[in-house]
């Protein structure tokens, strides 16, 4: 009963009518940012941060959390009807959810996606409950030693683990490491890396380079991207799916949900690769794999699951560590810095009431996209009209106001014109921006544990293989560095093998 306490107090504290009004308006945002191809989740929250600096943490947290899980539902409808993905995670959803389309099928498509997110969500929320403060409880022993080789393996995992090159994540994540040592020393005071600058002297604030990299370079971006979308179609019918197709889903929908759970819990996993990681099983468990790509309800139904349960998941390792796991988390834990609340292992038991507001504001988030999703699909058709020579003026000018807001600085505007054109520059030569920002966000506490670790050990860094934890997170982190060289290796044996192998082979024939 001590542990259904709070978790029973954390539903009043989501039941209070403001935080109820922000959790639907966090949901409509990521449903409405979802639908609009290229402005993600990560460029909304980024956008929208200033407007959270006077409302209570719980609120803000909470309407955050909503744009980021409903941005999961409403990108599914573009990847449907406009095989242009609204979401990275969206993107297997488009092989055969256009294709049910081509077919006459959209409704039956997006009726399974929405089931299968709300059950997908769910599930995840469930696990998130039980889970989370058996992880916090663990890390209560969580030492400089243990965070410096978590910090190392987050921000590894996820240059590693993300789409695109890893070359190129690699580099992404060590600028961002280099941006977060501009400013004064945290242990002696002295400059670094200011050039003289006093605005600099404090180093870079979170905010402008999210806003920056995410709002700015995504507007621009987008910019160029949006005139190669295809034509919304006019009207979509039967959104609930028949008792056949949900009979054929819903092996989809079980394995998506545990599999994205777990994939979401998981530094650099995230939603993208939970549903590109179950449309791969669900293909490989098909008796009939060549249906994929051609109108298989279970590759929209087992993507669109996945990707919501691991969106979900992705927040134990943020409230419960302090380790954002990917690039939305990583703004979720600036959000929280900024509201005054640090994100860890003291959080369940110091701030009971924002960590359970934030938890069962899900559940309720969840029933409205449910509710919403499926009635208000035709709203949404005609949304996609909206031209983005109309929208992108509009989105930068919110984005450059929102930037002076902060402080009344016109210095502040211009990091995020500077990072907005860094932000476009990454876009499109295909470097990743959120190994970037997740290695900024981690490069203190990675800076600040790592100098504290070693006056532990005396200088002596042999000191963090003598600690359990680290040595244990030290070795993985070493074995996911290898781990590229191994596959090379093995691919080369084999290779080496099958030619070896041959000649005897033709001997035979």
């Amino acid at each position: 009963m001590d542990f259904l306490n709070p978790v029973i107090n954390g539903f009043a504290v989501v039941l209070e009518p403001t935080n109820l009004l922000y959790c639907l308006i966090g949901v409509v945002i990521g449903m409405l940012i979802g639908v609009l191809p290229g402005l993600g989740p990560a460029a909304t929250i980024a956008i929208l941060l200033p407007l959270t600096y006077n409302v209570e943490p719980v609120t803000a947290i909470i309407m955050l959390a909503g744009i980021f899980y409903g941005a999961q539902y409403g990108g599914t409808i573009t990847s449907v009807l406009l095989r242009l993905p609204g979401e990275a995670s969206s993107v297997v959803t488009v092989f055969d959810g256009y294709q049910m389309a081509k077919q006459g099928r959209a409704g039956t498509a997006l009726g399974l996606a929405s089931i299968g997110s709300f059950i997908g969500g769910t599930a995840a929320i469930i696990g998130l409950t039980f889970l989370a403060p058996i992880v916090a409880s663990f890390a209560l022993d969580f030492g400089p030693p243990e965070y410096t080789a978590l910090a190392m393996l987050g921000i590894l995992l996820v240059a590693t683990i993300s789409s695109g090159s890893k070359a190129k994540a690699l580099i992404a994540a060590a600028l961002g490491l280099l941006l977060a040592t501009v400013g004064r020393d945290i242990f002696t005071g002295e400059s670094r890396f200011t050039f003289g600058s006093l605005q600099l002297a404090d180093g870079i604030d979170f905010v402008p380079i999210a806003m920056g990299i995410f709002g700015l370079g995504e507007i621009l971006y987008n910019l160029e991207e949006r005139h190669r979308a295809a034509k919304a179609p006019s009207k979509v019918a039967n959104v609930w799916p028949s008792r056949q197709d949900l009979k054929q889903a819903s092996g989809a929908i079980g394995r998506g949900s545990v599999l994205g759970f777990f994939l979401g819990i998981l530094p650099g996993g995230g939603a993208t690769i939970a549903s590109m990681a179950s449309y791969a099983m669900e293909k490989k468990r098909a008796k009939q794999p060549e249906r994929f790509g051609k109108g298989a309800p279970e590759g929209v139904a087992g993507p669109e699951t996945a990707n919501n349960a691991a969106a979900t998941s992705s927040f134990i390792p943020l409230l419960t560590l302090g380790i954002p796991a990917n690039a939305t988390m990583a703004l979720m834990f600036g959000a929280l810095l900024i509201q005054g609340v640090t994100p860890g292992p003291q959080l369940v038991e110091q701030n009971p009431e924002l960590f359970w507001g934030v938890v069962n504001s899900m559940y309720i988030g969840n029933i409205l996209l449910l509710i919403m999703s499926l009635p208000l699909v035709g709203i949404f058709v005609k949304i996609l009209r909206v031209r983005a020579a109309i929208l992108a003026p509009v989105t930068a000018l919110i984005t450059l106001l929102g930037a002076y807001t902060i402080n009344n600085s016109m210095f502040d505007v211009t990091l995020v014109v500077v990072f907005g054109i860094i932000g476009y520059l990454m876009k499109k030569f295909g470097f990743e921006p959120g190994p970037l920002v997740l290695a900024f966000v981690l490069g203190e506490l990675l800076e600040s544990s790592v100098r504290r670790s070693l006056l532990m050990f005396g200088g002596d860094s042999v000191g963090f293989l003598g600690r359990p934890i680290s040595a244990t997170l030290l070795i993985i982190f070493v074995l996911v560095a290898l781990l590229p060289v191994i596959r090379s290796v093995a691919a080369k044996r084999k290779s080496t093998g099958a030619t070896a192998v041959t000649p005897e082979i033709k001997e035979k024939v």
